[in-house]
């Protein structure tokens, strides 16, 4: 036997013990869901370097600090899925918790104002992606173009002021605590309940429903979907619209939970959301991802905050290490991909 057949044989045996790698049932786990993983690593460190981050009141605040870019972040996720993005979110974020501050000073009532503000959020969305679908116009062109209108119209409708005088219930809500069983004395922050609520409902649609399995197919391969029937266009719309919704909700508890509608609130909201989608697993090319991934992005960027804040780092450098750890992020689950012979 030469020997280039030997070599040849050496490969292939290299090849055959790298599928059984790949099929063990604890390496597939271990490759789909790193992110939890990495969590798990993040805890820890954060865990070793103050006893008190374990706490429950310390978690019940990881929750409250992380809901609004949460709740933006599963919009998001239903964006980047049909091979989408949604630059806007920050800047409608802002404008839906401005009008609803300016109806609430304007003396109508909370239970009317928010249902207001987070309609415009969804007529935005929809509009947006509306454009993009029938005007033939890249995503990220169209939302781009959102992120600086829907600011512009901010600064207009406040006249670049914040808007105080907000009614007591409504401030309530951002900052309202709840016990997590009745009568208990740990407290659980509303808007953390929130987050977690929409994760649940927003996972289950995308697995379970068939509105989430057009969403992947769509993603997927768009002309594959559409060739089959599903209603691409519609579906391209609609997961704008969602992301303009959770947009809104985030600007509306935002608001609330800051006692003031603030024009300049949000900036760089779309960043963290798109930084948490990708952390997540869910693929910027479309068709693979979910809300399980992104919700445990979105509390480990948390983590790394607190981890950061608890070593002194300055912002300026979390802004860089944080970046950093996206890039990183990206490129596991391209090798992921490539080993998993998705690429």
């Amino acid at each position: 036997m030469d020997t280039t057949s030997k070599e040849l044989i050496r490969q292939g045996g290299d090849s055959g013990k790298k599928r059984r790698l790949i099929n063990s049932p604890l390496v597939e786990w271990a490759m789909r869901y790193n992110f939890i993983l990495i969590f798990l690593l993040a805890v820890a460190v954060a865990t070793s370097l103050s006893s008190d981050f374990l706490t429950f009141g310390n978690i019940a605040n990881l929750f409250q600090q992380a809901a609004v870019v949460g709740i933006v972040a599963i919009g998001m996720t239903f964006v980047i899925l049909t091979a989408n993005i949604d630059l806007s979110v920050g800047s409608l974020s802002a404008f839906a918790g401005i009008v609803v501050a300016l109806l609430l000073q304007g003396g109508m009532s909370g239970w009317l104002a928010a249902p207001l503000a987070l309609g415009a959020g969804l007529v935005a969305g929809a509009a947006m992606g509306a454009i993009s679908v029938y005007g033939k116009v890249p995503s990220f062109i169209i939302t781009l173009a959102g992120l600086v209108s829907f600011r512009g119209a901010t600064f207009l409708l406040s006249d670049g002021s914040p808007i105080g005088g907000l009614p007591g219930g409504f401030s309530s809500i951002g900052s309202a605590m709840v016990p997590i069983v009745p009568g208990s004395d740990l407290l659980f922050p509303v808007m953390g309940i929130i987050f977690l609520v929409i994760a649940i409902i927003a996972g289950l649609v995308l697995r379970y429903t068939v509105f989430g399995e057009y969403v992947l197919a769509t993603g997927g391969n768009i002309e594959a979907a559409r060739l089959s029937g599903v209603p691409v266009r519609a579906v391209s719309i609609a997961v704008f619209a969602i992301s303009g919704l959770l947009a809104a909700l985030g600007g509306v508890l935002l608001t609330s939970r800051l006692h003031i509608g603030q024009p300049t609130s949000a900036q760089g909201l779309e960043l963290d959301a798109i930084a948490a989608v990708v952390l997540g697993g869910t693929s910027l090319f479309g068709g693979r991802g979910g809300m399980l991934g992104t919700t445990f992005a979105v509390m480990l960027l948390q983590v790394l905050r607190n981890i950061f804040n608890l070593v002194g780092l300055g912002s300026f450098y979390q802004m860089t290490i944080t970046g950093v750890i996206i890039v990183l992020a990206i490129l596991l689950n391209r090798l992921i991909d490539h080993y998993a012979g998705r690429t």
